[in-house]
């Protein structure tokens, strides 16, 4: 009895702090409701209008990113003050996400909308909280419209795929991803990288995935349960901006970049461009991961590193 009683405990244990996570999300909601039905709110959810609702959220998240994961941003200096697409690496559970649009709000004041995957606007429950924080689906056209009106847009090629299915490697998996590329071109826009250490030790998935991957890759839906969540020490670090470049579709860059992709040279000017864009942004993503991460990462290490006051 006691061994089952353990088993179940320390069962229990792994996942209670991803269902507080979740808890909270759906207590900011709520929040969003009460405010929505006490002032009579019924303006635009990404308008001023929502500007106090979203900072109390934001502070919220703040609170709990210090207390819990002393948590760190850094390089918000390489956000351009116009527009850009934010590209990060997916962890298990995104908190740390959540964690960068709340202090950036609270810091610079500034609404950074996010692409999410389409199951995310299937939960229920939700609506108004996505609304309000500016997530959306990311077709093509809704991230020109948020570029244009000069907002920061983020996503993350590998998504769910990546969240469910990298590990402690950081193995970035975005498959043939690359419309954030052609958004940037066709935008004119910067991309910038960023990436948040120890976001694997903080939050892991089952180690046997095969069943879990032929799952998901037949429904599209994350059944692999994320389990963890210690107070492993968070730090968010935002990469140089890669710059809009108009001649990024010369010959001379694709011999230089992919000389063994020679099938480059036989395709069209945008498919060229759109291609070296996402191979530079990818690069530059994985440079910041093994600049700043401990590979394989160590939940043990990452624990300790709550103690270590000095600046990365």
């Amino acid at each position: 009895v006691v061994i089952v009683s353990l088993t179940i405990s320390a069962i229990l244990a792994i996942f209670i702090v991803p269902l507080t996570v979740l808890f909270f999300i759906y207590l900011s909601n709520v929040l969003l409701l009460i405010y929505q039905r006490n002032g009579e709110v019924k303006a635009d959810p990404l308008s001023d209008v929502w500007d106090s609702a979203r900072k109390i959220i934001a502070s919220f998240w703040d609170i709990y990113a210090r207390m819990w994961h002393g948590y760190e941003l850094h390089g918000v200096e390489n956000l351009p003050e116009g527009p850009g697409i934010l590209v990060y690496y997916h962890g298990a559970i995104p908190i740390d996400y959540l964690y960068f649009v709340s202090r950036l709000l609270l810091w610079k004041k500034r609404l950074c909308l996010s692409v999410a995957d389409r199951f995310v606007f299937r939960l229920p429950g939700l609506k108004l909280l996505l609304k309000v924080t500016g997530v959306m689906p990311g077709t093509r056209e809704e991230c020109l419209i948020a570029l244009k009106n000069g907002y920061l847009v983020s996503i993350s090629p590998g998504g769910v795929r990546e969240a469910l299915f990298s590990d402690e490697s950081y193995q970035l998996m975005w498959g043939s991803r690359k419309g954030f590329a052609q958004v940037a071109l066709d935008a004119k826009v910067p991309i910038i990288p960023m990436y948040t250490q120890n976001i694997r030790e903080g939050y892991r998935t089952i180690k046997e995935r095969r069943f879990f991957r032929q799952l998901y890759e037949r429904t599209r839906l994350p059944f692999t349960p994320p389990y963890g969540g210690l107070p492993v020490k968070f730090r968010t670090f935002i990469g140089e901006p890669i710059p809009y470049d108009p001649n990024i579709t010369t010959e001379e860059l694709v011999e230089k970049v992919m000389s063994d992709c020679a099938v480059l040279l036989c395709v069209s000017r945008s498919v060229k461009a759109t291609f070296l864009v996402s191979f530079q942004t990818k690069n530059a993503l994985q440079a910041l991961i093994s600049k700043h991460q401990t590979i394989p990462g160590s939940i043990w290490k990452a624990l300790l590193e709550r103690f270590d006051k000095r600046r990365k």
